[in-house]
């Protein structure tokens, strides 16, 4: 699973995590809007894969076992807040 942020569409720059990948699909959530019940498909064109990662957060990522809501909306916003800690105040 990795970290992506959208590209184009209404919902540009905001931050996903990849459940699933297809030759030419990716399958997003994000905990809140996009829940795993209902997550977004998306084309891989219009996705960036976040490869940059500080090691606090790879070792989360890494570390969860049974994925859920909640534990992908706080990976995210763990991110969110690595990214731009003055923004979080």
């Amino acid at each position: 699973m990795i970290l992506a942020k959208s590209l184009t569409g209404h919902d540009k720059d905001k931050i996903y995590l990849v459940i699933e990948e297809t030759e030419n699909q990716v399958t997003l959530v994000n905990g809140t809007t996009k829940k795993l019940d209902s997550p977004k498909c998306k084309n891989k064109k219009h996705v960036q894969a976040i490869n940059k990662l500080p090691s606090e957060i790879e070792r989360e990522r890494e570390e969860i076992k049974n994925l859920t809501d909640e534990k992908v909306a706080h990976l995210i916003k763990s991110y969110k807040k690595w990214v731009s800690p003055k923004e979080d105040k």
